[in-house]
């Protein structure tokens, strides 16, 4: 095995590029739920994982965000910190970050080539190719065990959970942020059958932090804590959470707890990020209070308020001024619009979207119509992308109904003209809002920000 592993790496990859076009050459294989392709793969190289102490992070929205305070707190208070997340915002090597910084090219360049033969053989077999998603997975679990060895890594999930490759860890403590509809087309397609999804990441005696607000899926969630014999830290129940208003520009809440309250203030926008820093918040209370970790409160409050996250009402232009929000889904929507109107003052909302084709648009779009007075129309550059004019078949249906009274609707394929059209209309006092997939954010702002090497992906 040794030694076949050693003949493949000779031939394989020679440049960071060529190591990420083949690991993003493997999405055709698709997102195939399941452990085995993953498991099977982590054998050859010795378990790594069961080295590492693991925060797993899964939800609908939210999840990069609270991953983002997770890092920033740990990091403040003098922890090495892990942080794995997707999709990318701008490159790559984003979604494998060690204390805050991307992992080295020529270090990703090394891993892959490790990984290479080992995929190779695996695809040999029955169990076919392992996907884009796993070899990731696996290039990060070798970076964390066998390159940087953090204290702590910050683990998102792909999607799902029970069936999600980064499942194959046993973490420290776990995080639900919410369960809301999405990728439905995969995940079931009422919220039970997606809380089912998500709740398989709780693992015996780990310990699981959640938000969730819905009923049914709140009874999943102590069903499968139960099962499990863990302890659940729930929104409303063992925890909450209370906003107390806006200083300057940090949003401030009060955080109450089994173990104690605190007052605590977020640079980020937006009523979610409320949400997603009290149960972020709390699982540090647990790591605090039963695995000694040590946070000085000074730390800990700082962690907050400096936390920033790409793409998450993230204002990258004051003239014209320009928000951009990777909201694609009915909550992602529902809390941008009030999120806007909490935060911003403004004569005329401009807003330019751009979808996938597999979403809840229509439930999506009657959150944010009625306070919109220009919708502009686009399309991401994806393979998956929704065309602007069936995006516009379904404002046509609900304008009558959820519209502002006077909304004019623009459809503009190109989404580099698009964007021209947004900037030329957005007047001073006005607001222009890019908002959807996150595919559509990546692009609209390296061209924003002049950044020339954003590779954008999953």
């Amino acid at each position: 095995m040794g030694d076949q592993l050693e003949a493949g790496r000779e031939a394989s990859l020679r440049t960071y590029e060529e190591a990420a076009n083949w690991i993003n050459g493997l999405i055709p294989f698709g997102i195939r739920p399941g452990m085995q392709r993953i498991e099977t793969l982590m054998e050859k190289f010795g378990n790594p994982h069961r080295r590492l102490k693991f925060i797993h992070v899964a939800g609908t929205n939210g999840k990069g965000s609270t991953c983002a305070y997770l890092t920033r707190v740990l990091l403040q208070s003098g922890y090495s910190v892990g942080t794995y997340t997707s999709p990318y915002i701008t490159k790559f090597t984003n979604r494998f970050q060690y204390n805050g910084e991307d992992i080295p090219e020529e270090v990703l360049l090394s891993l892959a080539n490790r990984l290479y033969p080992a995929v190779q053989e695996i695809a040999a077999t029955e169990l076919g190719s392992p996907t884009m998603f796993e070899v990731s997975t696996a290039l990060a679990i070798l970076y964390y065990a066998e390159e940087c060895y953090p204290d702590v890594v910050v683990w998102e999930t792909g999607l799902g959970g029970r069936l999600d490759v980064t499942n194959i860890v046993h973490p420290i403590v776990s995080i639900i942020t919410n369960v809301g509809m999405d990728h439905t087309d995969i995940l079931g397609d009422t919220l039970v059958e997606i809380a089912t999804e998500k709740a398989g990441i709780i693992k015996p005696g780990v310990p699981v932090v959640s938000c969730v607000n819905q009923p049914e899926v709140i009874e999943v969630l102590k069903q499968k804590a139960e099962e499990c014999r863990t302890t659940l830290y729930l929104a409303g129940e063992q925890f909450t959470y209370e906003y107390t208003g806006l200083d300057g520009s940090l949003q401030t809440f009060h955080f109450k707890g089994p173990f104690r309250e605190l007052d605590l203030s977020i640079g980020m926008k937006g009523e979610h990020q409320i949400a997603n820093a009290a149960g972020a918040m709390m699982a540090l209370e647990v790591l605090r209070q039963y695995m000694a970790f040590v946070m000085d409160d000074e730390d800990l409050l700082k962690g907050f308020r400096d936390t920033k996250w790409a793409g998450r009402l993230e204002e990258v232009g004051d003239s014209p001024r320009i928000v951009l929000d990777g909201a694609h889904n009915p909550e992602g929507l529902e809390s941008l619009s009030k999120s806007l109107q909490r935060h911003y003052h403004f004569k005329q909302l401009n807003l330019m979207m751009g979808m996938l084709s597999n979403k809840h648009h229509e439930s999506s779009l009657k959150h944010i119509l009625p306070i919109v007075d220009t919708l502009i129309l686009t399309e991401p550059d994806f393979r998956k992308k929704m065309d602007a004019d069936a995006l516009l078949d379904i404002v046509e249906r609900l304008k009558h109904s959820h519209g502002k009274p006077g909304l004019q609707i623009i459809v503009e394929p190109d989404w580099k003209h698009a964007l021209d059209i947004l900037k030329l209309r957005t007047e001073p006092g006005d607001l222009a809002v890019v908002s959807g997939t996150l595919y559509l954010i990546s692009d609209v702002r390296a061209a924003l920000l002049g950044q020339t090497d954003s590779e954008k992906g999953w």
